[in-house]
């Protein structure tokens, strides 16, 4: 069984489902969810952490999209 977290971000009005799963020892890869009819084309983000995978997706996004997002 795969323990896939899941984080919903709204990043310049768009809403995105953000999945994080486990690769290895402390290593999660995070990933825009498919959507149907849709793909997940973009390059994943890792981290040793699910929040910290998701942060970096996070913080790719706001900054191709043209904003800045608060550091945590």
């Amino acid at each position: 069984m795969v323990n896939v977290h899941r984080f919903e971000e709204v990043i310049n009005g768009r809403e995105y489902l953000i999945e994080v799963s486990p690769v290895g020892t402390d290593q999660w890869r995070a990933q825009i969810a498919r959507v149907p009819c849709g793909s997940r084309a973009l390059m994943p983000f890792y981290g040793r952490t699910p929040d910290e995978a998701a942060r970096g997706l996070s913080r790719w996004l706001s900054l191709a999209h043209g904003r800045q997002m608060p550091h945590a």
